[in-house]
């Protein structure tokens, strides 16, 4: 009968059967490719959302845990100082803004022989930092955060808890610290700080997926730390749940969450909010032993895919329909969409993503022509979203080094003349960094009435190692300073404590000084830093010895020497680091040792800061264009006498 029928007929037909055909198998297959795709997306997307969150999560914890970890540290170097002690948890709580309050708790009678308990503890409220001992009234002995981490003698995060009044959630976190007794090393305590988990509640609920999915937290003990129901956090676990609803998929998951697995539920669990079938990611909270799950709404994630193939389906069914009136007209419909395309593509060129491209039904060199030009389209958009994003996060990394650089410089002295009261001597200091953050600093303070500490000096490296380096440097310095040492001790007890667990080989250049100001006497040590100059009041300038002594922090058995000098009325010491000497003009040329030396002895006769600032003037225009490569750091002091 088809052979009576016309050519028309005979078009449309084969075009209708054929086409329904193609049809239905690219229908079946892009269905099942597509929700392939969309679960491997999920994964992916899924992966990538909740490792995020958690380095979020672990940054945050691991920030707090340093603090008390490094005052362990320190109060195992320390004596016993109750002012001291009282000093160093006032500025853990006023210093880390995540932290409500912090406590050294002792063993009994470990503080004192007549005092069984002492627990001085600091915290946060009614605006300002408030004060009260841990006595027998509150027997600290018997609560988790003083009897884990001392029997199992390691740090420990303690379960969640609601605060005093409720309102606000909180978690401990506590590190044993030691003492040598009777010549054994003992636990002498446990340090302790509170921290609210406001901030941690605030990263989890950010975790936004579709309409319905969330993310939520629990800890060791499968307690909810957070939830999207309010009233699951601290009364319920992730069992009582997975046993009210009878899911035992979520139960089998809650296990391995408390085990400390990664991964993803290879079956549906059941929403606690929406009792909906979900995809549920996991994966551990190293530091504290709790565990991260994210949840994907099952109906929500195939949703798209399913309209998109109704969609599909209707155009596909429309689409072969028309194509028997549309073979009369194939031969302009081949043209019309390449001008329309063409079109697009210009405004494309121009940047502008949003054209409307032409619907182009077929599967030859003209559709794929169009699909082509989607998928650039879709790729430009994308690229530029995505430098977009990158541009964003380099101007968030240039804020957080901004701000780690003003953390660094508050840490030195700035305040000059630092004592007006005291007319014996003047001194001043000036830092300029190479980069953000530096590795360089100085410091100055009394030990008592009549001795003046000052210290210079250069980290290796540069960035945040060389700036963590630098703060520990400082911090020690400053410890073994106030222990009535010499500048010997004081420079040999630091280099002994900077070897220890010194993994990344860093060290240290050091100059420490100590000046009597009523006699003009200075004592002092040279941990292989560059030589100061002596500046006499009759004009004469020159660099002392170089002492040949280690750096500090390279060898651990390494020994110094302290040597002494004494200060006439009007002399001075012009202290500084290598990046004066050894900073570089256009032509390679060195600032050099002769260059300050013969500048120095231009300045007689000036204050403190104007000869400080005329030298980093000298190097300034020394330099000129050529950027800075090291950092500069310079501290002069003149002794006046009584």
């Amino acid at each position: 009968m088809l052979r009576n029928k016309g050519i028309a007929f005979k078009l449309v037909l084969f075009f209708t059967l054929s086409s329904a055909c193609i049809f239905v198998a690219i229908f079946t297959y892009n269905y099942f490719v597509s929700k392939r795709m969309i679960a491997k997306g999920i994964e992916e997307n899924a992966g990538n959302l909740i490792m995020t969150t958690t380095n979020k999560i672990e940054a945050m914890l691991s920030a707090t845990q340093k603090v008390p970890e490094n005052i362990a540290y320190f109060l195992e170097n320390s004596t016993n100082d109750e002012q001291e002690l009282f000093q160093v948890l006032y500025a853990i709580v006023e210093k880390n803004p995540e932290i409500y309050g912090a406590a050294i708790a002792f063993e009994p009678y470990g503080f004192k022989k007549d005092k069984e308990y002492f627990a001085p503890y600091f915290y946060k409220a009614y605006g300002g930092i408030n004060f009260k001992y841990l006595d027998k009234h509150y027997n600290y002995f018997l609560w988790d955060w003083y009897q884990i981490p001392r029997e199992l003698e390691q740090p420990q995060w303690i379960e969640p808890y609601f605060g005093e009044g409720g309102g606000i959630l909180m978690s401990s976190y506590s590190v044993p610290f030691y003492k040598k007794i009777d010549g054994k090393r003992q636990v002498a305590g446990v340090i302790v700080v509170d921290i609210s988990l406001e901030s941690l509640r605030d990263i989890v609920s950010s975790i936004k997926i579709l309409a319905s999915g969330y993310g939520f937290l629990i800890s060791k003990n499968g307690t909810f730390v957070t939830h999207p129901m309010k009233e699951l956090i601290m009364n319920e676990t992730i069992f009582t749940i997975a046993e009210a609803r009878e899911d035992a998929k979520l139960r089998d998951v809650g296990r391995k969450m408390l085990k400390g697995e990664q991964g993803v539920a290879p079956m549906w669990v059941k929403s606690a909010v929406t009792g909906k079938p979900c995809w549920m990611a996991y994966v551990p909270i190293k530091s504290s032993g709790w565990s991260l799950g994210v949840l994907f709404p099952q109906d929500e994630l195939m949703a798209d895919i399913t309209n998109l193939n109704h969609i599909v389906l209707f155009l596909g069914i429309a689409g072969i329909v028309l194509l028997a009136v549309a073979v009369v007209f194939i031969a302009r419909s081949i043209t019309g969409p390449l001008r329309h395309m063409a079109k697009a593509t210009e405004h494309i060129g121009a940047g502008n993503f949003d054209i409307e491209l032409p619907s182009v039904k077929t599967g030859d060199e003209v559709g794929r022509l169009s699909e082509a030009i989607s998928f650039m389209r879709e790729s430009l958009k994308e690229y530029i979203s995505e430098l977009t994003e990158a541009t964003a996060s380099r101007e968030r990394m240039e804020s957080e080094l901004k701000i780690a650089h003003d953390i660094q410089m508050s840490i030195l002295p700035k305040k000059f003349p630092p004592y007006p009261e005291r007319k014996e001597f003047d001194i001043y200091a000036t830092i300029k960094p190479a980069r953000e953050i530096g590795g360089d600093f100085y410091d100055f303070f009394f030990i008592d009435d009549e001795q003046l500490c000052f210290v210079i000096a250069d980290v290796s490296g540069k960035g945040i190692p060389a700036a963590l380096f630098m703060a520990l440097t400082k911090t020690l310095i400053k410890a073994k300073s106030t222990m009535g040492l010499t500048t010997d001790k004081i420079i040999s007890r630091v280099n002994e404590d900077l070897c220890i667990g010194n993994d990344m080989s860093m060290f240290v250049t050091v100059f420490c000084g100590i000046l009597n100001v009523k006699t003009g006497a200075v004592q002092y040590t040279n941990g292989g830093h560059n030589p100061p100059l002596l500046m006499k009041k009759d004009g004469d300038v020159a660099y002392l010895g170089k002492s040949g002594e280690l750096l500090v922090g390279a060898m651990e058995e390494a020994q110094y020497t302290a040597r002494s000098i004494a200060l006439g009325e009007g002399d001075s010491l012009f202290l500084y680091t290598d990046g004066v000497t050894e900073a570089m003009n256009e032509r390679n040329d060195l600032f050099s040792e002769e260059r300050l030396q013969k500048e120095l002895s231009e300045f007689q006769d000036r204050t403190v800061e104007r000869v400080v600032s005329g030298v980093m003037q000298k190097i300034v225009e020394f330099t000129g264009s050529t950027p800075q490569s090291d950092d500069i750091t310079m501290m002069m002091i003149t002794y006046k006498g009584e």
